[in-house]
């Protein structure tokens, strides 16, 4: 059983990362997460307890998995962090939808492990203000949350990039140029750099000039 469990644990996880991504929590069946996982439904039981706990696993290991792979440290450019977050979320839809459904089920209650999520988040703001060359504040806070808007929301609603330059997300895989002609990773990117650097937003170096 010990030897087991990781293998089931994993299997069941990702099963279910694609089973709330498509339907939620409401609308995802217990039964359909066991059979892509190749597992007895009871397994979920007596690993997560419940369907929403499963849910909340699912969501805690995608953020973690965002975390890791798009870090933001204090010296990094701003606008590029936008540039890496949009890459992430091109290449991995789910995160969003997974986002989506728990807002609509949690709205303005407490999310699991609140305190954990809002201290990474609190962490990001840190190194962004050092970035800007100031203290962590409210106005460094809400330039996070833009950014991250920014980069996540054409990959979250493709179909609105599509009817209105005409390009799901700015062509083959993010970077190019798509059917309207943008890419739209560059706009999204220099778009970043242009507002935080304008009145309302905070000093933007230029990147360096490669040699």
């Amino acid at each position: 059983m010990t030897s087991e469990a990781p293998s089931t644990k994993e299997r069941l996880l990702a099963a279910a990362k694609e089973e709330f991504a498509a339907h939620g929590i409401a609308g995802a069946r217990v039964d359909r997460i066991a059979e892509l996982a190749g597992v007895n439904k009871e397994r979920i039981y007596g690993y997560f307890g419940n369907k929403q706990k499963l849910f909340d696993a699912v969501v805690g290991r995608a953020l973690d998995e965002l975390a890791e792979a798009v870090p933001l440290e204090a010296g990094d450019d701003p606008a590029e962090y936008v540039g890496r977050v949009y890459d992430f979320h091109r290449g991995n839809p789910v995160l969003v939808r997974l986002f989506f459904w728990e807002g609509l089920h949690y709205r303005d209650g407490v999310l699991p492990n609140e305190d954990r999520r809002r201290g990474r988040y609190e962490e990001k703001i840190a190194a962004l203000a050092e970035s800007f060359g100031t203290e962590a504040s409210p106005k460094v806070a809400a330039c996070l949350l833009s950014m991250i808007g920014l980069a996540a929301w054409p990959n979250a609603v493709p179909q609105l990039a599509r009817l209105i330059i005409g390009t799901e997300g700015g062509g083959q895989g993010g970077a190019g140029a798509g059917a309207g002609g943008v890419d739209l990773r560059a706009h999204v990117v220099a778009f970043a750099r242009q507002a935080l650097s304008g009145p309302e937003g905070v000093s933007v170096p230029e990147p360096e000039p490669e040699a």
